[in-house]
């Protein structure tokens, strides 16, 4: 049981307990998951409540007026309303996608072609995730618009007062991580939009390493778009949201065409359904999107505050412990950080290092982590990266650890 800034505690050895996964052994070994910034572990909760959706419910939505249409329509709006509650903002202004990198190309080409044009600019940061770098290529390459590039500092933090001298009348468009996935840093989204919205600059906020780590109130923020990917915050794959002001869904047209997304189709022209269900053309993810509820409420009932304040404990722990090991380097020291610890020992590559950290049940991601551009900052072809959620334990941490010391032995 832990309690954290006068919140009441929790059991976590009850909560690790709910993610049948964390119990098996990898190579003999007990696993040790840290590769939750990757996709997140699923507790039994949502595992059963897309069973449930299979074995009892399962129809297509918004097309039968049968008995399992209507729970299956129901689910699924359902879901849409318990993912607004949680970002705090309207469920006709959120769309249900396949994820981020959905929702990002969904804003690239049913906002940013129509609007954008040559001599514009769009402003991204260096910490992007390639998901919120190429769409923008291809909206720059099509519409005849130029990327800048908004640089961090040593420490991983954006330069602030560089970025907003950067926001210069060219720019039209903004688009940054909510945190970083390979930095953990966690960005002034808040600020930085505000400054965005006074000088008519449209924002973009990418939260896939937001929403499964802290509380978020998107209504507060005050960006124009803001996109999350369900599979990370214990959720089904396959599932996320694009929620945007209720001024661009009206105007924006359809991204994919077909069945849902019509009010009228006739040979001599098609009259579009109203925003959100305008970009969600085809049969969803039903059973995803009834699992992301299910995530939602397991989230929610653990409270996001107690969600982040343990995962600091976890990163303050890691942090403090891989600071000591000999020839370790940490990548990103963020004054703001969320659960995540990039890391290189010295002579070892990436994957040697992660292939056997692998061997003693340890699974960390290795590579460029789709961020090449922050990969080459550092002067690095890759990195190692542990992330931590709040199934994990600091006895987990310190068998990391171990097993870091007992790797940097075979390779010295």
């Amino acid at each position: 049981m832990s309690a954290v800034d006068g919140l009441t505690p929790v059991d976590w050895a009850r909560v690790r307990g709910d993610f049948p996964l964390l119990a098996r052994q990898v190579h003999g070994k007990p696993l040790v998951y840290l590769d939750s910034a990757n996709t997140s572990q699923k507790p039994a909760q949502v595992i059963e409540a897309v069973d449930d959706f299979y074995r009892r419910h399962n129809a297509n939505v918004s097309r039968a007026v049968h008995a399992l249409g209507s729970e299956a329509t129901e689910a699924y709006e359902g879901a849409r309303r318990k993912l607004a509650a949680f970002l705090n903002v309207r469920a006709d202004e959120l769309v249900l996608c396949s994820g981020t990198t959905f929702a990002i190309n969904l804003v690239a080409y049913s906002w940013a072609l129509p609007q954008l044009k040559a001599g514009d600019a769009i402003l991204l940061t260096r910490m992007e995730h390639h998901a919120n770098i190429v769409p923008w290529q291809i909206v720059a390459q099509r519409t005849g618009a130029v990327i800048k590039v908004a640089e961090i500092d040593e420490r991983g933090d954006l330069d602030l007062d560089a970025m907003y001298a950067q926001m210069t009348p060219e720019v039209k468009l903004v688009a940054l991580s909510h945190v970083s996935n390979v930095l953990g840093t966690v960005n002034p989204v808040r600020e930085i939009c505000r400054e965005a919205r006074r000088r008519g600059i449209v924002s973009v906020v990418d939260g896939s390493q937001a929403a499964p780590h802290r509380a978020l109130d998107v209504a507060a923020i005050g960006c124009d778009f803001y996109a999350i990917t369900g599979h990370k915050m214990v959720g089904p794959t396959g599932t996320g949201a694009l929620w945007a002001r209720r001024e661009h869904l009206a105007a924006m047209p359809p991204f994919l065409g077909g069945g849902e997304m019509i009010r009228e189709v006739r040979f001599e022209g098609t009259v579009y359904n109203d925003p959100p269900h305008r970009f969600e053309a085809g049969t969803p993810n039903i059973a995803g999107f009834v699992g992301l509820g299910a995530a939602v409420d397991y989230l929610s009932g653990i409270g996001m505050a107690r969600i982040e304040a343990r995962e600091k404990e976890l990163l303050a722990h890691a942090t403090e412990a891989l600071s000591a090991v000999d020839g370790l380097r940490i990548f990103g020291e963020a004054r703001e950080k969320a659960a995540v610890i990039s890391f290189l020992i010295e002579g070892a590559h990436a994957h040697d290092l992660a292939t056997l950290l692998d061997l003693e049940g340890v699974a960390v991601r290795s590579g460029h982590h789709c961020a090449h551009p922050l990969m080459h900052h550092f002067g690095v072809p890759a990195t190692c990266r542990a992330s931590f959620a709040f199934y994990n334990t600091h006895e987990e941490i310190d068998a990391f650890v171990a097993a870091i010391q007992k790797v940097r032995r075979l390779l010295a």
